[in-house]
């Protein structure tokens, strides 16, 4: 695909429609349209984390090249996915992405590598804990929306189904990595509390202050 932009602004989406691959029109609100948004504004929480990444001093520099390298790699794949729900007829297009076995493996190779070094968990996690987990949770819920939608859009139209393996799985790896980077901040994980556990937790911080 030849690509050139030589001006951004075209005028022609003032009436709230858009153009896809292939130059079919259709309305900015359009299930398509939201589906690529949403990855869209996924890529760009990942390049915000990724720009995040040189601060984390704490952290193993081999660390942080590895992140960049898979931030780099997921970038570059969310804009393949984009590019993939743009155009309706995605199976004309010979020079298109795919996604295959090889973009799952790759993920949980990742997720597994994390995971070795994290604890059990008993209970569910809440964002927050450092600023890098909590960006790293807003990504993972972004990843769900967007998922969300592709499957609503697969309903009426084709969709590439390795674009929506991709985006279950990527949801999982924001999870494990979200966990695996508050560790390396030695950072507390926030962790979901019953009322049951929270009435226990409060009654023994009662009898403490007694």
């Amino acid at each position: 695909m030849s690509i050139r932009i030589n001006r951004v602004y075209t005028r022609s989406g003032d009436k709230g429609e858009t153009g896809l691959i292939g130059g079919q029109r259709v309305s900015k609100d359009h299930p398509r349209i939201q589906a690529y948004g949403d990855l869209d504004e996924l890529n760009s929480l990942v390049g915000m984390v990724r720009t995040l990444l040189p601060g984390e001093k704490s952290w193993p520099a081999a660390e942080r090249e590895i992140w960049d390298r898979e931030f780099k790699l997921m970038q570059n794949r969310l804009f393949d996915a984009g590019s993939l729900l743009a155009a309706p007829e995605a199976s004309a297009w010979e020079t298109r992405p795919r996604f295959g076995e090889q973009d799952d493996l790759a993920l949980e190779t990742s997720m597994d590598r994390m995971q070795a070094h994290l604890g059990e968990l008993k209970s569910f996690v809440l964002p927050g804990g450092s600023p890098l987990n909590a960006w790293l949770h807003l990504c993972r819920t972004v990843c769900r929306r967007a998922e969300r939608k592709v499957v609503a859009l697969a309903r009426e139209g084709e969709v590439d189904p390795g674009v929506r393996r991709y985006l279950n799985r990527l949801s999982d790896w924001f999870f494990v990595a979200s966990r695996h980077a508050a560790r390396l901040a030695d950072s507390p994980e926030f962790l979901w509390e019953t009322p049951l556990a929270a009435e226990k937790s409060k009654a023994g911080e009662t009898g403490n202050a007694l």
